[in-house]
Formats: C-alpha cells, structure tokens, sequence
C-alpha cells in the first residue's frame, strides 16, 4: 500500500486522516457560553448542532443546549433567511436570555446567507417581539469550518461580542480586561483569584468557569447562571488595561485590538501563561497595570514550584516529547518543557497559523541546541509519520493521541480539548505557578509510572 505523501508547503493537501482540530462554529459556541444569560444559535442544518453538543457534553461532563436554524434541501436553493429569524424568535420565546450567538457553518456561507443583513431585519421586524423578551443582543460571526479550526472560530466569536457590544459609556471602575483565550474553567477560576489578588476587577471574557463547570441544581436550568456579564462587556471600553493571552494570536482576530482602536485601552498580548517564565511575564504586566508587587501567596507558590524543578529533574532530564493540539497551548507547553529539561522534538497543530513557526522558535532557540520540528495545518496521519522517527518518551496533548501512544507504549498526559477518554477534563489547572505545579507533578508521575510499568522487577521505590 502506498503511503500518503507529507503534506508541505509545495504539495496540494489533499484529504485529511485522523484530524487533529474541530470545526470552526464549535470554538464560537464555547465563546459564547461564557457570556451571562447566551444561547449559542447555529445558522446551519441541525446535524450541526447535534454533533457539536455531543462533542462538547463529552469533554465538559455539562449539559449543554445549541439552537439551530435547521436547513435542509429546500434553503440550500432559496437561502435561509426565514428559517434563522422563526428560529432566533423561538430562542426568546423559549429562554428569556440575555444574547443570542449566531454563527454561520459551511452550509450558509456556501450558498451566501448575508447574516448580518438576516439579523439587522429580524431586529426592524421584530422589534416589538424584542421588546417584549427584555431586547436581548444579538451578536453574529462568520464561522465556516473550511475557513479555520474550533480556535479560530473561538477567537472570531470573542472579537466580534466585543466589536458588537462594547463601549465606553457604560463606566465601569478599577477593571481590567483579561481574555485568557480557550482554557479550562478551572483555569479561568484561577486566574480570577490572581487578578482579585492585585486589588483590581477583572472581567474576563467569555467566562466559563460555571457555565462549563456548574453545581449540581434541583432543577434543570435551560441557560446555566455564570458568564461575563453583559454590563461589563458594554464597559470593556473604560478598563485600565486589557491583558490577552496568545502569541499566534492573528491582530485581525484580537479582541483588546478592538479596545485599544476604538476607545485608547492599552493592550498587552501575552503568552499562555504556563512555566515558570510565562507566569512571571503575566505577573509582571498585573505589577505595571495595578502598580503593585506580587502577592506573597503566590511568591510562595512560585518558590515551592522551583523547588519541584530541583527534586523531579533526575526523573526527566533529557527525556523526548511530542506536543500537538491548540497553538497556543502547544507554544506554552513547548516553552514549559525547555524549562524542566524535557526536549519537545515536534510541535504540531492542526489549525494553519503562520505564527505558530515564528512562535515556537521564539520560546526554544535560545535554550535548545536544536529547535524542534514544527508542524501546522497537519492531521494525526501526518504526526504519525513525523514523530515515529524521533523516538518520543512522551506525548502531550489530547485523548486522539491515545492510539499514538498504545501503538508506542508511552504515556500521554491529557491535555487541551478534546479530552473524551477521562474524567475531569473541565478542572485540569494548568495556568500560573500553581498549574504548572500540578502539570509539573502530572508529567514526572507519568514517565515514572511508564518506567516502574515496564520494568521486570516491579520496583517500588524510584
């Protein structure tokens, strides 16, 4: 059998094997379920919908509910205006919510729906019915899956609430703005309390730390309490400062951009603040925007973090790793790595990003005598076919890669989304000093289980 080519840069890609990214209106979803009071509403079929609700219930262990427009044949010929204004007056109807989300799929930007001319209509419509349900706001984005991955349709929905809602009207005092990109809740949990620490407000958008990660209720609750308040967003343009994670953030998909053109917030763009280095970065930018020193909570936490460094370097030194999954997150990873002694020999991405090279590079170079092989726009085929050849000790990254490492019989530490094979995905930390403690104890625990699981004497003191 004829093995498929590696895709470059000179080659057409042709089919995709095993993809390591999702689709572009799934990430706007999740944008918008860390709004107070959202409904997500996909301007699509209902397959759609049903799918993404699937994948996300799976990895976040939280009900979720997706509105759809439900095309079918019929609107692939006539368009399907009429089915997206019945379906965002059933949405009111049904969920008395604060906003609606509606992202466009590859169905209605193929046949070329002109979305925000469909919803300005429903607004000029409808406007009794808004009224009547509270005049909650509608945000839209352009979210084709063959335009981008789950990433790029996340960042595109964060942008456009903010290019839609946001003002400087609304003041709102001693705030900052944070966009932590796509985290986990427990992550964005942790980062709050850092940001309370500094004396100063955060607003954090979009905040899934309950909507994602709720209580057990009583009762059913058709749209979850938590999310950024709207209120706050509509005062994003009076925040002292905005802080947004992402090297590979693209300006054209920034959110603080927004800010910092249209109402003068200065903007700070981080990396994912995960080791020792991006976390003392993130802490330096809270002491410049509060005028402040570190709390000594998290000092403490930092020393007790290097200290860890000391006693878990005999375990790992020198070992391998594969890093795949979200840009950023395999950016941080790679930087996290290089500090613990751990060479990461491939960084891959499913999502095409021409700042991820650029990126990976910038956090390696200047530690490593060699920078690793880095690959975008790739599927797990590819990654196979990269990584069999460098002997990996680990990979890191989400569940898909568990064929990789059975077939290799090395461990693979779970990170990133999605994460369907294990329990707990929505409360993994792996943000500060204290997030890196706990991946730091998660990695060195792992390689010595693979090292005690494979030995013939079955040791138990390493």
């Amino acid at each position: 059998m004829k093995s498929k080519p590696l895709k470059t840069e000179k080659e057409p890609y042709v089919a995709t094997t095993d993809s390591c990214k999702q689709c572009a209106p799934l990430g706007a979803c999740l944008a918008f379920k860390g709004v107070e009071g959202s409904v997500p509403f996909l301007h699509g079929s209902q397959g759609c919908a049903t799918y993404m609700r699937r994948y996300v219930i799976s990895h976040f262990r939280e009900p979720l509910d997706i509105a759809s427009s439900s095309l079918g044949e019929k609107h692939a010929i006539y368009g399907g205006g009429p089915n997206l204004k019945l379906g965002l007056k059933n949405v009111m109807a049904k969920y008395h919510c604060g906003l609606i989300g509606v992202a466009t799929t590859c169905l209605t930007e193929t046949i070329g729906d002109d979305t925000p001319r469909l919803v300005k209509e429903f607004r000029n419509e409808f406007a009794d019915e808004l009224e009547c349900h509270g005049n909650p706001s509608i945000v839209n984005v352009s979210t084709p899956s063959y335009a981008g991955s789950h990433v790029d349709g996340f960042h595109s929905a964060v942008r456009a609430i903010v290019d839609q809602l946001a003002s400087n009207v609304q003041a709102v005092e001693n705030t900052l703005n944070l966009f932590p990109g796509f985290v986990s809740p427990a992550d964005i949990r942790y980062l709050k309390e850092i940001v309370h620490d500094f004396g100063i407000n955060p607003v954090v958008l979009p905040d899934i730390s309950e909507t994602l990660d709720g209580p057990a209720a009583a009762e059913y609750e058709k749209i979850p309490s938590g999310g950024t308040p709207i209120a706050s967003i509509k005062g994003m343009g009076t925040a002292l400062s905005s802080i947004e994670f992402g090297r590979c953030l693209a300006n054209s998909m920034s959110a603080a951009n927004v800010l910092e053109d249209r109402f003068n917030v200065r903007s700070r763009r981080l990396g994912t603040p995960i080791g020792l280095r991006e976390t003392d970065i993130f802490m330096d930018a809270l002491e410049e925007v509060t005028c402040r020193e570190t709390p000594v909570k998290y000092e403490l936490e930092r020393g007790r973090l290097v200290d860890s460094y000391v006693d878990g370097h005999k375990y790992i030194s020198g070992k391998k790793a594969v890093i795949y999954g979200d840009p950023d997150m395999v950016v941080a990873l790679a930087s996290f790595l290089t500090e613990i002694g751990i060479k990461p020999v491939l960084c891959a991405t499913g999502a095409k990003s021409q700042l991820f090279k650029t990126a990976i590079k910038a956090v390696t170079e200047e530690i490593l005598d060699e920078i690793p092989k880095i690959l975008d726009d790739v599927d797990f085929y590819d990654i196979e076919e990269t990584a069999e050849e460098l002997k990996p000790d680990v990979l890191i990254g989400s569940s898909k890669g568990y064929k990789l490492s059975r077939k290799w019989n090395i461990p693979l530490i779970r990170l990133g989304f999605p994460i369907h094979d294990r329990f707990g995905a929505q409360r993994i930390c792996q943000l500060g000093y204290k997030g890196t403690q706990d991946l730091f104890d998660m990695i060195v625990n792992a390689v010595i289980q693979a090292k005690q699981d494979r030995s013939p004497i079955g040791y138990t003191y390493i």
